[in-house]
C-alpha cells in the first residue's frame, strides 16, 4: 500500500508540474497578444485625450488627498513639502483643464462649414470651387477619424476579451480589467456621440455644397448672357465698320470713323462689365461725384485732352493725313497727323520752309501734340475739309530804276504755268468750301503785288501750291524768276551792297562813309 501511495504521489506531482507549465505558456501567449494591441494603439488621439482626461482626474484625487493631509500635518517642514505638492499639482490641472468634463469634446466636434460665398463675377468661381473642395475635404477628414474611434473601440474589445481569459488564469489582472471596460464604455458612448454628429454635418455639408452649386451655375449662366451681348456688339462694330468702308472712299475720314467704332464698342462693352459685376452701381455713380472735384484738378491736361479727343473726332476739325502747324512757345512745327489718340495728335514733321529757317535745320521728327492744345494754342489745318492746296508766296526785291510792271508780268506768267494744275484743284475744292463756309473772296488764280520798300521795289507773288510739298514748287518758280529777270536787260535783281568813298587828297584822317542799299 505504501508503495502505491508513493507511486501515486509522484503521478500528482508530474501532472500538477505539466499543467503549471501549460498555464504559464497560455499567460505568456496572451500577454504577448494585449502587447501587439498596445502597441498597435499607441500613439492614437484618441487613446492619447483619453490618457490625459483620466490624468486629470488621478491628479485631482490627489490633489483632494494632500489637501486633507495638509489639514492633518503638524510639522512645519510637512506642511510645506505638501503646499508645494499642492501647488506642483494645481500648475498641471491648469494644463489640463480641457479635460476636465469630457476626454472628446475637441474630436468628436464637426469642423465650420462657414457659408456659402456668393458667386457675383467669374474671379469669384475660385472661391466657390475651392469652398466646395474644402469643405468635401473637411467631411472626409472627419470620417476618417471617426473610423479611426470605431477601429479603436473593436481593438479594446479583442483586448477585453484577452484581459477575460487572463484573468481566469491571473485573479490579479481582475483590476485592470475594470479599468478596460470602463474604457470601451466610454469609447461607445463617444461612437455614439459620433454618428449623431456625422449625420448631422453630412447634412449640412450637403446643403452648402447645393447652394455653392447653384451660385456658380447662377454666375456660369450670367456669363453666358453677358458673352452673348458682348459678341452683338462687337458684331454691331463690324457691321458699322464693313458699312463705313463701303461708303467712305476717303482713307483719312474712314481711319477717323473706324477709331471712334472702336471707341463706342469698347466703351459699351465696358458699361456692360459695370453694371453686370459692380453690385451697387449707385455708389460707384455717388463716389466718382464725390472724386470728380479733385480728380478734375490733379488731372486736368488729361479730362481736356479726352474732351478735344472728342471735339475733333465729332467735329470733324482734323483728320489723320491732314497736314497741320502748331505754334507753341514761339516755335512752329509743321507736319502731317498720322494718328488721334485719347490723349494726343501725333505728328510727322516734314520738310518746310520753317525747318529751313529754324536754327537747328532739322525735320523728320515724331511730335506728340496733346488734344487740349485745340483750346489753347493755334493750331492750323492746311488741308480741312478736303483741301489740297495752299497759298504761298515769294517775295522778290528789284532795283527802283527797273521795269518794275515787266517784273511783274514776268513773275504772274512764271507763276500760272507751273501752278496751273494746283489752281484747277483749289477751284473745286473751293466750290465744296462755299457750300460749308461764308467765304467771300474764292479767287485762287496766281496774285502779284508790287511794294514800294525802303532800298528797292517788292515783287510778292503769290500762287497755289501743295499743300504736303510746297517747298518743290517754291524752288522751280524761284529757278525760273531768277533767270527770267537775269535775261532782261531792264530788270536788276536788288540786294545789300555797301558803296565806299575814297578822298583823291590825303586827309588828316581818312574819311569814307558807307550805306547799306538793294542795287
Amino acid at each position: 500500500m505504501r508503495f502505491l501511495a508513493i507511486i501515486f504521489c509522484f503521478f500528482f506531482l508530474a501532472f500538477a508540474d505539466t499543467n503549471s507549465t501549460s498555464k504559464l505558456d497560455d499567460v505568456i501567449a496572451i500577454n504577448q497578444q494585449i502587447s501587439r494591441i498596445d502597441a498597435h494603439l499607441k500613439g492614437n488621439a484618441w487613446i492619447t485625450r483619453y490618457a490625459n482626461y483620466n490624468t486629470y482626474h488621478q491628479i485631482q484625487n490627489e490633489l483632494e488627498e494632500n489637501e486633507n493631509n495638509l489639514k492633518k500635518a503638524q510639522n512645519s517642514s510637512k506642511r510645506a513639502e505638501i503646499s508645494k505638492q499642492i501647488k506642483t499639482l494645481k500648475e498641471q490641472l491648469v494644463l489640463l483643464k480641457e479635460y476636465e468634463n469630457t476626454p472628446f469634446l475637441n474630436l468628436l466636434t464637426a469642423p465650420e462649414i462657414g457659408h456659402a460665398p456668393k458667386i457675383l463675377n467669374p474671379i469669384a468661381l475660385v472661391s466657390g470651387f475651392s469652398y466646395i473642395k474644402k469643405i468635401n475635404s473637411d467631411l472626409a477628414d472627419y470620417k476618417k477619424h471617426l473610423d479611426e474611434l470605431e477601429v479603436l473601440t473593436s481593438k479594446l474589445e479583442e483586448k477585453e476579451i484577452l484581459l477575460e481569459n487572463l484573468v481566469s488564469l491571473d485573479k490579479s489582472k481582475m483590476q485592470k480589467l475594470s479599468e478596460l471596460r470602463q474604457q470601451i464604455s466610454d469609447f461607445k458612448s463617444a461612437c455614439v456621440i459620433a454618428d449623431t454628429t456625422l449625420n448631422v454635418f453630412e447634412k449640412k455639408v450637403d446643403e452648402s455644397v447645393i447652394i455653392a452649386k447653384s451660385e456658380i451655375k447662377n454666375q456660369f449662366i450670367s456669363m453666358v448672357n453677358i458673352a452673348i451681348l458682348i459678341f452683338i456688339v462687337i458684331a454691331f462694330s463690324f457691321f458699322f465698320k464693313f458699312v463705313a468702308k463701303r461708303t467712305i472712299s476717303d482713307d483719312e475720314r474712314f481711319y477717323m470713323v473706324n477709331k471712334f467704332i472702336n471707341f463706342i464698342n469698347i466703351s459699351l462693352i465696358i458699361i456692360i462689365l459695370l453694371f453686370a459685376y459692380i453690385e451697387n452701381v449707385s455708389y460707384l455713380v455717388t463716389v466718382l461725384g464725390f472724386a470728380s472735384a479733385g480728380l478734375a484738378i490733379a488731372m486736368k491736361d488729361m479730362f481736356m485732352s479726352m474732351l478735344g479727343w472728342m471735339v475733333i473726332t465729332t467735329g470733324g476739325t482734323f483728320h489723320v493725313g491732314d497736314r497741320v502747324k502748331v505754334n507753341r512757345g514761339g516755335i512752329t512745327h509743321v507736319g502731317d497727323i498720322i494718328d488721334i489718340s485719347l490723349l494726343r495728335m501725333t505728328l510727322f514733321e516734314d520738310v518746310t520752309l520753317g525747318s529751313y529757317l529754324s536754327k537747328d535745320h532739322r525735320a523728320g521728327r515724331i511730335l506728340f501734340i496733346p488734344n487740349h492744345y485745340i483750346f489753347t494754342e493755334l493750331i492750323s489745318n492746311y488741308s480741312h475739309y478736303g483741301m489740297k492746296t495752299v497759298w504761298d508766296g515769294i517775295d522778290i526785291f528789284i532795283s527802283f530804276d527797273s521795269n518794275h510792271k515787266k517784273a511783274s508780268y514776268i513773275a504772274k506768267s512764271i507763276a500760272r504755268k507751273y501752278s496751273k494744275g494746283y489752281t484747277d484743284i483749289a477751284k473745286r475744292q473751293m466750290n465744296k468750301l462755299r457750300s460749308q463756309y461764308s467765304i467771300k473772296n474764292s479767287n485762287v488764280e496766281p496774285r502779284v503785288f508790287t511794294f514800294f520798300e525802303s532800298y528797292g521795289i517788292c515783287i510778292s507773288l503769290w500762287y497755289m501750291a501743295n499743300s504736303h510739298a510746297p517747298m518743290a514748287l517754291r524752288s522751280t518758280i524761284s529757278s525760273e524768276l531768277i533767270e527770267a529777270f537775269n535775261k532782261a536787260d531792264d530788270i536788276r535783281i536788288a540786294y545789300p551792297t555797301q558803296t565806299i568813298y575814297t578822298a583823291r587828297k590825303i586827309l588828316p584822317k581818312a574819311h569814307c562813309e558807307s550805306d547799306n542799299s538793294y542795287e
